[in-house]
């Protein structure tokens, strides 16, 4: 039994539900995980193949990945010689229950086998988390195979609820304790914990409702001025005391392991929700949906206001050896000048979006060919600044952080980065080197191509955590971006990332701290194939496809106005007024359940989920 009460949990959900997530996040602390997958059979099915890949992505690199494949007995046999200090995630019961059936193992006795199985959870050493799907809400299948798979599923999901300390069940990311131990009422994870603190501290003061005599006098209208003073709001209360969060004052150690808040699973699809009966002239909001969804859940709100100041981090780092080929130091000098005294495009696209811009210099790196580039102590040190820099931005009121860079150098740092954790080829992920005139230098290219493949074989037999990745690879400016993306997820604050500089960073800092990423908001992958290969380990789509390519941090800022407009749009507007009529005098106001008004989706087809 752990100190927290708990040594094994059975978490149930539907398809979609974020029962994954919500178990990924119980283990989110711990050293090391050893990742269960029972998925087996997707090299003939495309889409379930992406559906396990994107399971494979999310998962910090301090994970590791054992199969079960078509041999159920793998899975007890895996329980049984798990040792006390191990930490156990299954992913799922139902890829499990399906290979029980599989016709090639029958005649079987499946019930001894589900026994056996309950029988080495209760027993095993390890703590252990199981996820299920839980297929006994729907009708009962039509087809034979469908009825034993659900049948075969409930009893495995009730001997395992019998053999678990606590059993979770998890409706549209949102959990429910079902069992519990004798002295808790459940389990406190920052899915639920942060939901509740956000419900807590929200100090908005709504006037109730008057009541509505007829549903003419029930649609509200769009009060065009007050959209655009919420979109010119100089400086928005926070939604988050400051002292609720973490600070690097207050003994925060930046570690692997660190726990932090997750945006709010129901605020996002209510948003999405509520857009389908708004008062739209159009279809819709297209791409842009995305935006206003992520807005929704980092603001735990289905009316989402549209950000406040923003600010901009323009981190100037400075390489030495093959990775700063081509590179005008000089250059990048006269572009961190121009930010500071408000001249150059940054400062213009600034001004216009309303942020302000920090230029942090950090010190010179090393060559990553020639050894690591930074100490222990200098990649701690760099990290806290970053940390810093975000709770100062919080603190002054900024509700947003763009993270840019005009180094040399670090698209080949980030290169590297994103080859060392999730074994990208550099070549194919390098961005080309570009010199003043549009033309592009293949020789300075071939170069920083040679210096990334060299630190790759240097490191090839090195520890590859987070830490170790900054310190061999990565540099003081990557270190400081982890930092401020880490520092900004502990205080709620979005993180707009657009180039090569800030994808390094959530990588980074996703095996830091695995929910950081869920804060970070790609508004365009631009140019760089480096850029959509990393954003796409992250989980991160980009909200639209223009190519920009203004540099790292002023994609974001050009962007910025068009999210900010798409989010106040979406919070402002009524329900459609022929969707009220049709609901008679029910006097439907915009903010109460327009949700039944969406179409549902339907079930996704097969026996399991990933």
């Amino acid at each position: 039994m752990s100190a927290d009460g708990w040594r094994s949990i059975l978490v149930l959900g539907g398809i979609r539900s974020g029962k994954s997530a919500f178990a990924e996040a119980l283990v989110a602390g711990a050293a090391s995980v050893r990742y269960v997958a029972t998925a087996a059979g997707a090299e003939d099915d495309p889409e379930w193949r992406a559906r396990i890949e994107a399971h494979q992505r999310r998962r910090p690199q301090s994970w590791t990945t054992e199969e079960t494949g078509a041999d159920p007995a793998g899975l007890t046999a895996l329980f049984t010689e798990a040792k006390p200090d191990d930490t156990l995630l299954v992913d799922d019961l139902g890829g499990w229950v399906a290979a029980l059936l599989d016709p090639a193992r029958q005649p079987n006795d499946d019930l001894a086998t589900v026994s056996a199985l309950a029988d080495a959870v209760r027993a095993c050493a390890a703590r252990v988390v199981v996820v299920s799907p839980e297929v006994g809400l729907s009708l009962v299948p039509v087809t034979p195979v469908g009825r034993a798979f659900a049948d075969a599923l409930g009893t495995a999901n009730q001997a395992l609820a019998g053999a678990c300390d606590r059993v979770a069940f998890v409706v549209a990311g949102r959990p429910t304790w079902l069992k519990t131990g004798p002295d808790a009422p459940g389990i406190t994870t920052d899915l639920d914990a942060e939901n509740g603190a956000a419900e807590q501290v929200d100090t908005r003061v709504t006037a109730p409702p008057a009541p509505q005599p007829a549903v003419a006098a029930a649609q509200p209208t769009l009060d065009a001025a007050a959209m655009h003073a919420a979109m010119t709001a100089a400086v928005p209360t926070p939604a988050t005391p400051a002292a609720a969060h973490p600070r690097t004052g207050d003994g925060t150690v930046i570690e692997a392991g660190m726990d932090m808040p997750l945006p709010d699973g129901d605020a996002g699809p209510d948003a999405r929700d509520r857009l389908a009966a708004a008062d739209l002239p159009g279809g819709g909001l297209g791409a842009l949906v995305e935006a206003v969804e992520f807005a929704a859940a980092t603001q735990a709100t289905a009316t989402p206001r549209p950000w406040g100041p923003a600010r901009v981090l323009l981190i100037d780092g400075r390489r030495g050896g093959g990775a700063a080929a081509g590179a005008d130091v000089s250059d990048s000098e006269r572009r961190a000048a121009q930010a500071e005294a408000g001249e150059g495009a940054l400062a213009a696209l600034a001004a216009t979006a309303g942020a302000d811009i920090v230029v942090v210099r950090t010190p010179e790196t090393g060559a990553m060919e020639d050894g690591p580039v930074l100490d222990a102590e200098a990649v701690d040190a760099a990290l806290r600044q970053g940390w810093e820099l975000a709770d100062a931005a919080a603190d002054e009121g900024r509700d947003v952080l763009i993270l840019g860079s005009c180094g040399a150098g670090t698209e080949a740092a980030a290169t590297a980065v994103l080859a060392a954790t999730t074994g990208a080829e550099p070549v194919a992920i390098l961005p080309r080197v570009l010199v003043p005139g549009g033309r592009y230098d293949d020789d300075a290219w071939m170069v920083r191509c040679a210096a990334v493949r060299d630190a790759m074989h240097r490191i090839r037999q090195e520890p590859r955590g987070a830490k170790d990745i900054l310190a061999q690879v990565g540099g003081a400016d990557l270190a400081v971006a982890t930092g401020a993306l880490l520092g900004a997820a502990s205080r709620r604050m979005p993180v707009l990332v657009d180039g090569p500089l800030g994808i390094a960073a959530g990588l980074i800092a996703r095996d830091i701290a695995s929910q950081a990423r869920h804060w970070c908001l790609l508004a365009d992958a631009g140019t760089h194939q480096l850029v959509r290969q990393g954003a796409d380990v992250l989980g991160l789509t980009p909200v639209m496809e223009l190519g920009l390519d203004l540099g790292e941090g002023a994609n974001a800022l050009a962007a910025l106005p068009l999210l900010r407009a798409a989010i106040a749009l979406a919070g402002a507007l009524p329900v459609h007024p022929a969707l009220l009529a049709g609901h008679g005098d029910a006097g439907l106001e915009p903010d109460e359940d327009e949700s039944e008004f969406a179409e549902p989706e339907p079930d996704g087809p097969g026996p399991a989920s990933v």
